[in-house]
């Protein structure tokens, strides 16, 4: 990883000119099934652009579960800087939560003494849950649910590859039923920084202009996103034997 690193090709990414970082945003893309994709230094950084591009105006409501990371070890960063309030839903101790309360807390009404619900956050794999896997069945429904009352979704998906490992199923899979999502590479992927955020291709261009207003626009990113390229070929493939040894670990097994 740092053999790539080192001879990795450079440019101004801030300009849209780095070599490496546009192959690693194209190939996250495609492996996601979304249009387009945007690097980002941190999975806190990528939640919150995300949220920021979902919920334009100050005032507006997301819904997440109180167990989630964006609620408990962001800083508060959707309300603190975006102005985007939290409606939280009590996490089940499978990291899901209640289909018909999230029918409950959504307001879409003009009464002016309420503001507006334009999103719904996940998170997979559940981090405080005991890193639980999301039913594909949970995804959907919450998904239908959005689509029907006009509503976008977002996946904090830092251990999204980890999710996937464990359903054993491409990551695009488990994204059919959000509109966007984020990825750690220095989590379980072993890169050092970095992490990646998924979705349209308007999503993205107005993700790339927040990006640059939280001070995350870099210039020769290629030697982090070359470590994230190495990772995707070479330490997702052995995801399965950190599964393998995690089991070991919780069975007390030597």
């Amino acid at each position: 990883m740092r053999e790539a690193m080192a001879s990795a090709e450079v440019g101004d990414d801030v300009f849209g000119e780095d070599p490496t970082v546009n192959e690693l945003q194209k190939k996250c893309a495609s492996l996601f099934g979304k249009e387009d994709a945007l690097f980002v230094p941190t999975g806190t950084m990528g939640n919150l652009i995300s949220v920021m591009t979902h919920c334009r105006e100050r005032g507006l409501e997301a819904i997440l579960g109180t167990k989630s990371h964006i609620f408990i070890h962001e800083q508060g960063g959707i309300s603190q800087v975006a102005g985007v309030l939290a409606s939280t839903i009590e996490n089940n101790p499978d990291g899901t939560f209640d289909i018909d309360k999230i029918k409950e807390r959504i307001r879409l009404t003009d009464d002016p003494h309420f503001p507006y619900t334009r999103l719904i956050c996940l998170e997979n794999t559940q981090n405080m849950c005991g890193g639980k896997v999301l039913p594909m069945s949970f995804m959907q429904d919450v998904y239908g649910l959005a689509s029907e009352l006009g509503l976008k979704v977002h996946l904090d998906g830092a251990r999204l590859m980890n999710a996937a490992t464990a359903l054993n199923v491409p990551p695009s899979e488990i994204l059919k039923y959000v509109d966007s999502a984020s990825m750690c590479f220095s989590k379980g992927l072993a890169c050092p920084v970095g992490s990646i955020i998924a979705g349209t291709k308007p999503f993205i261009k107005q993700a790339k202009r927040t990006r640059k207003l939280l001070g995350g626009g870099m210039r020769q990113a290629g030697v982090l996103a070359a470590a994230a390229l190495y990772s995707i070929d070479n330490i997702i493939p052995r995801l399965h034997i950190d599964h393998q040894h995690a089991q070991m670990l919780a069975k007390g097994k030597s």
